[in-house]
């Protein structure tokens, strides 16, 4: 049994006053990439400098004005792609660049040189404040701790007043979801006074959910209580940075910017250490399905993914939302049929505005394709299988074959996977239409006995037909050509048969159209049933081709 006693609730502030859940999303945040730096050291290869470089003119050509770009202070790697991006001219003015470094004085001058000749630069320092990384970590008192992040605001203020470019401060109390809120406040607090910001020069005070430790609620609580507690709100750019921990990273942004976030840092398609980062993109197409500009240039999402998956070596998963190969794809029939019906709607109706049924947004709008088929894998119900045969060839099964030959194609679907149309159909034509062995039906002939004599029975049917390869014959009568055909049979091969349903339809339209007959027969000695199909262009043929198939499907010769 999981040993759950080991773990304990983590706690929840008692914020009875919050506002946030009345609210609504209206407009998009400033978004800052942080792909260079979190999403790319969590990267198994990390990207090489050209790699970098391409990615960063991918950011900014859709629209990224804030772009963290590395820990130049940690490894040459990182300093040398900035001074390439410096020297190659690569930075747009209006542009701000973002670079992380500690609260240490040696980084902190590293950092500067870094940045020489970039006009907007987002220097972004940080130190950890949470219980327990001040138990277990730092070994530091809540005021030991609070004079590092001091210490750090003032070595950055000292060198941007010499620096010949804007240099904004962003300051994140790293594991803010562990730290108490009053004494975040107290801490953010300090290091806006030591800053000095204004409404027109304002500082980055970033509340990273740096590890999620319970629900969304409970962060969009911490950043509500953050932002009304904040002395002169107008100075601070309230940012978050949520990771995934839990699975809820998108929640946590998207209840967070209720609660009066202003700015979000993420990744493009999440990625990021342990879970991830918060997936920008997602929260981005999510706004734009509710008629909200997310002021990106996010119309062609395979765009995105091409560089992405190069640079970054990951896939996106299949069931990734927006970006994934699959979600603008039905597997069920009953799905299908509803899209289908919603476009028609709209259509019909003339509408400007999206409303289909299973997909929240037109794929074309993000350059994708809305695929018309029904997919069929192990897990699809028998209507999916029905439909591909409706749909693509034409077929109108019966209800009660739907479940015979989705047994048939579950079959295969268990063996290779996913089964595609044409090879649905392919098997429909092996087991239904082409089955002619050991019975063939050849040639029919039709007589009308009702003007010669009076009886019940008034046709009469001739039969060619082959077994195992043999021609032969044979003859009955009955009340229509379907009930003579089933008497021939029963006499000439001493059968037991009985017919339990029977359907037909055109299988295109026009005088020259085939038509498909379906023959449900029962074995009354065994109690088997089957389903038998026939095509021609003359409907009593087709029914007795259909008979001869059930034949050969029950093995009755």
């Amino acid at each position: 049994m999981l040993n759950y006693k080991r773990y304990r609730k983590n706690p929840v502030m008692d914020y009875p006053e919050r506002e946030w859940p009345n609210k609504e999303i209206t407009k998009a945040p400033a978004w800052c990439s942080v792909d260079l730096r979190d999403g790319n050291q969590a990267l198994i290869d990390p990207m090489h400098v050209e790699e970098k470089i391409e990615f960063f003119n991918y950011l900014v050509k859709i629209g990224f004005k804030e772009i963290e770009i590395g820990f130049p202070s940690a490894s040459q790697i990182e300093y040398d792609f900035l001074r390439q991006l410096v020297d190659r001219h690569l930075i747009p003015d209006d542009v701000w660049v973002q670079v992380l470094v500690q609260c240490r004085e040696e980084l902190i001058d590293r950092t500067f040189e870094s940045i020489e000749g970039i006009k907007n630069v987002i220097v972004h320092i940080y130190n950890s404040t949470s219980v327990l990384q001040r138990d277990v970590v730092f070994h530091m008192s809540k005021e030991e701790i609070k004079k590092i992040a001091i210490d750090g605001t003032r070595m950055v203020k000292e060198r941007a007043a010499k620096f010949p470019g804007n240099i904004r401060l962003e300051y994140s109390p790293e594991s803010f979801t562990g730290t108490e809120v009053e004494y975040a406040l107290e801490v953010c607090t300090a290091v806006q006074k030591e800053w000095g910001p204004t409404k027109e020069n304002p500082i980055i005070i970033n509340l990273p959910s740096t590890v999620e430790m319970t629900t969304p609620n409970v962060y969009a609580d911490r950043i509500e209580w953050m932002n009304r507690h904040f002395e002169d709100r107008e100075s601070i750019i309230l940012s978050i940075h949520p990771h995934n921990d839990r699975g809820t990273g998108t929640a946590s942004c998207e209840l967070a910017l209720l609660a009066g976030a202003d700015r979000v840092e993420g990744t493009l398609f999440g990625n990021g250490e342990r879970t991830g980062n918060l997936d920008i993109m997602v929260v981005a197409y999510n706004m734009f399905s509710q008629g909200i500009n997310p002021e990106l240039d996010i119309e062609h999402i395979n765009e995105a993914i091409e560089i992405y998956e190069r640079c970054c070596k990951i896939p996106i998963h299949p069931r990734h939302p927006y970006a994934g190969k699959l979600v603008f794809t039905a597997f069920s029939g009953s799905h299908q049929d509803a899209i289908n019906k919603g476009v028609q709607a709209m259509k019909e109706r003339g509408s400007d505005i999206w409303q289909v049924p299973y997909l929240p947004i037109d794929p074309a709008d993000i350059g994708r394709e809305y695929e018309p088929i029904v997919r069929i894998n192990s897990q699809s119900g028998k209507g999916g299988v029905a439909f591909i045969m409706d749909i693509y060839f034409g077929y109108k099964l019966p209800k009660a074959m739907h479940k015979e030959f989705a047994n048939v194609i579950q079959k295969i679907s268990e063996e290779q996977g996913e089964v595609s149309p044409d090879e649905i159909n392919a098997k429909f034509q092996e087991e239904y239409i082409d089955r002619k062995e050991p019975l063939h039906f050849k040639k029919l002939k039709v007589d009308d006995l009702s003007e010669e004599e009076e009886t019940s029975f008034d046709t009469r049917v001739y039969i060619d037909y082959t077994y195992k390869g043999e021609l032969r014959s044979m003859e009955g009568v009955g009340n229509g050509p379907i009930d003579a055909a089933k008497r021939a049979i029963m006499e000439t091969m001493g059968l037991d048969i009985k017919i339990l349903d029977y359907s037909e339809h055109a299988l295109q339209a026009g005088s020259n159209s085939k038509a498909a007959a379906y023959i449900h027969l029962l074995d009354v000695n065994t109690g088997n049933v089957t389903y038998g199909v026939g095509e021609s262009s003359n409907i009593t043929r087709a029914s007795v081709r259909a008979i001869f198939s059930a034949l050969n499907r029950l093995g009755l010769h």
